[in-house]
């Protein structure tokens, strides 16, 4: 089995989802940057790949750049004068030829420098799309396995619970 993984360029999302950059503009970054790591974490529960979520760090005077393990999946910040774009191009020309590496962003020279690379292209509509599917499924799925809506206690215990339980109700 072949490792996986999938690297995603961070500000570049935030800034193609509406719902991100409405975040991003009427509360803060920092807000749509946890609500993204949260949404691939999520998505990294259902998914056997490796989730790099990278953001741009280039502008951060002094910055050293970091790597850190965010629940399922790793955040890094790149270092001063390093874009995400950058980093990425240096991840995938790294990473092992038979590795599946996916690069999620909506800048179309990154993709190709990437396709170029070996790595697979996705849109940052397509990670939406891809996310949804997942989603979507998932909830299918809970709603087939849910038990019945008048899901009682006593459907659920046995004999002796149900006849102590009718005992005790007598005595009052």
């Amino acid at each position: 089995m072949h490792k996986e993984f999938l690297l995603v360029d961070g500000y570049n999302i935030i800034h193609a989802w509406d719902d991100l950059k409405e975040l991003a503009l009427d509360v803060s970054l920092e807000s749509a940057r946890q609500k993204l790591m949260d949404i691939l974490s999520n998505y990294k529960g259902v998914k056997n790949t490796t989730i790099i979520l990278v953001f741009d760090g280039y502008l951060v005077k002094g910055n050293i750049g970091s790597v850190n393990p965010y629940q399922n999946i790793f955040v890094v910040y790149t270092k001063e004068a390093e874009t995400a774009d950058h980093y990425i191009e240096r991840v995938v020309t790294a990473m092992p030829k038979h590795y599946r590496v996916r690069v999620a962003t909506g800048d179309g020279l990154e993709q190709l420098i990437i396709y170029g690379q070996g790595a697979t292209r996705m849109t940052a509509k397509e990670l939406r799309m891809e996310i949804q599917a997942e989603t979507d499924y998932l909830r299918e799925r809970f709603i087939e396995n849910r038990p019945p809506k008048n899901n009682l206690l006593a459907d659920h215990l046995d004999r002796e619970a149900l006849e102590w339980i009718e005992a005790l109700r007598r005595t009052k």
